[in-house]
């Protein structure tokens, strides 16, 4: 992995300043604001039309700037990445944020209604599919990239596995955080009353790198950074495990 540019934020400032991210009783992430509908991956299904319009209000535009910079700055581990599949890329929100980058992104989601919504919004290369048996070749990208994504994948490691068969040079990975207030908040919400999270599998840092390691082996390198803190967060921030989001990329084959 190396440097290069990116045309988006420095990490360093999307993430440090990650506190006030979520410390109104508004903020989270677009899928907290979702309404339960038909369908889905692992039994849950999300209103398209309402995933994106979340980020269109200032929780989520704040949240969206945060998240893109943790991305951008893994990203940047991968010079000239060039052409990178996005799985479960739903309405193509950060599909769509790749391509404005300048790189070729196809996205794949198992859902026609959150794909319709992407072929509403943009001009971007989109296949219908499943995660766990995608119709590429093997090394057709050069990266794979799944964002709030792997939560709600019934067999999680096939679909890494896959990731990386269709993948030259690794992936990033960019999900809610098991151990963060958001996500322990998240968590006790579903005693209560039936959330989108109910059937989702959350990661904290450490289980998220064993995953990764357990599916790319030996010749596996792993960077990660967290954002979304709560306001006033006192610490340095990027290096700490309970960010409410959490993004990690793998490269194989020696590259740092």
């Amino acid at each position: 992995m190396g440097g290069g540019g990116y045309g988006v934020r420095r990490a360093a400032r999307g993430v440090s300043s990650g506190c006030g991210a979520w410390g109104r009783r508004d903020g989270g992430h677009a899928l907290q604001r979702l309404p339960l509908a038909g369908g889905g991956v692992r039994g849950v299904g999300f209103d398209a039309t309402r995933y994106e319009s979340w980020y269109e209000t200032p929780a989520g535009r704040r949240t969206d700037e945060l998240e893109k910079a943790v991305l951008g700055w893994l990203l940047r581990r991968f010079p000239r990445p060039g052409r990178v599949l996005e799985v479960g890329c739903g309405t193509g929100h950060f599909s769509r944020w790749l391509s404005d980058l300048g790189l070729t992104v196809v996205g794949l989601d198992l859902s026609a209604e959150m794909l319709a919504e992407a072929r509403a919004r943009g001009e971007i290369s989109l296949v219908r599919g499943d995660a766990r048996r995608l119709p590429f070749a093997n090394g057709a990208f050069d990266l794979t990239m799944l964002v709030t994504a792997l939560e709600f994948l019934e067999r999680p490691r096939a679909a890494l596995a896959e990731s990386l068969r269709v993948a030259r040079r690794g992936l990033i990975l960019g999900v809610l955080n098991r151990w963060s207030v958001l996500g322990l908040r998240r968590q006790a919400a579903g005693f209560f009353r039936r959330t989108v999270y109910d059937a989702a599998h959350f990661y904290g840092v450490g289980e998220l790198k064993r995953l990764l390691r357990s599916v790319a082996g030996g010749e596996a390198y792993i960077v990660w950074r967290t954002t979304l803190f709560p306001r006033g967060w006192p610490w340095p921030q990027a290096l700490l495990p309970w960010g409410g989001f959490i993004g990690m990329a793998l490269s194989v084959g020696g590259e740092r």
